[in-house]
């Protein structure tokens, strides 16, 4: 399919109000069946595609995310007689959760700076305490501590806050999605995943901790699951690789059967890893997880192949 005239790549850093009427009115006279006629049903979950990531302003800008927005886009607009359904994830936060500053405090009363790292030991040596729901953030740390080999409790600036800027959607993947859901005559979903303040989620589907101290703080969401896995093919992008992608594949990879498997393709071209750090390679964490997945029976795509 042909470019809608109004989208322009170049623009992809500018934060805009949608066309509203514009895309409306091209999205009408492209003549496109509706999707509830597609015999093969495809569906694109973009995960956490905002502009607190996506854009370089953003807090946590992933570098090489513009360039993936753009790259989505144009997948969904060369394909969009094909692509039966769009999903969404938005990474919502609120100023007072237990990875935000405001929740912990040294003896002193300073809040820890952005990516300092809470530890067990940190809470016992009386370095950094909870300004709230003091046992269920000590529990969660315990917890975090006792799995060993994935996160600790960072502390992340604000970022994708309900109701600011950086929680949207990069305003072009707006546009774009827009123009499907009227063109298709089909809604498109969005999922809002990161709302509690006593866990991360790093997931879509699932948050780090599902109890702490006797308190229930999230569980499995098995309804989008099930709404991703009615399509025949399912196609996944976004950002981070090295983080809530990667984390999302891995619970769908948890619960799903190999021959499930085999409906999900992976845009490789279309999400980025967190840059490395000292001591950890996030980069290659990524690319060692999409090797993980493609021998698990998922497929490695790009947005320039054809759907065939």
């Amino acid at each position: 399919m042909d470019l809608p005239s109004f989208f322009d790549e170049s623009s992809a850093d500018q934060l805009f109000l949608p066309r509203y009427d514009l895309i409306a009115r091209e999205a009408r006279a492209a003549g496109l069946a509706p999707a509830s006629s597609d015999a093969i049903k495809i569906g694109v979950f973009a995960i956490d595609m905002q502009v607190g990531f996506c854009h370089p302003q953003g807090t946590l800008f992933v570098p090489g995310a513009l360039d993936d927005t753009v790259r989505a886009c144009r997948f969904i607009y060369r394909n969009i007689d094909r692509i039966t359904n769009l999903y969404f994830s938005l990474d919502t936060h609120r100023a007072y959760q237990i990875f935000h500053p405001l929740f912990w405090a040294d003896p002193r009363g300073n809040h820890p700076p952005a990516l300092t790292v809470i530890t067990q030991k940190d809470i016992d040596d009386g370095r950094w305490t909870p300004t709230r729901f003091r046992d269920e953030a000590i529990d969660y740390v315990k917890q975090l501590d006792a799995r060993g080999g994935k996160y600790s409790l960072c502390i992340w600036p604000f970022h994708t806050m309900l109701g600011s800027l950086d929680h949207a959607l990069m305003p072009i993947l707006f546009e774009c999605a827009l123009y499907h859901t009227i063109g298709r005559q089909n809604q498109c979903s969005f999922e809002a995943k990161g709302e509690h303040p006593l866990t991360e989620n790093f997931s879509v589907l699932s948050p780090e901790v599902k109890e702490v101290a006797g308190t229930k703080v999230g569980q499995f969401n098995t309804g989008l699951l099930n709404a991703l896995m009615e399509n025949d093919r399912i196609y996944i992008l976004g950002e981070a690789s090295s983080h809530c992608v990667k984390e999302t594949i891995t619970d769908i990879q948890k619960v799903l059967s190999p021959a499930l498997l085999k409906k999900i393709y992976l845009l490789q071209d279309c999400m980025s890893p967190v840059p490395a750090i000292p001591g950890v390679d996030f980069p290659a964490i990524a690319a060692l997880a999409l090797e993980g997945f493609k021998s698990a029976g998922m497929n490695l795509a790009s947005s320039t192949d054809p759907i065939v």
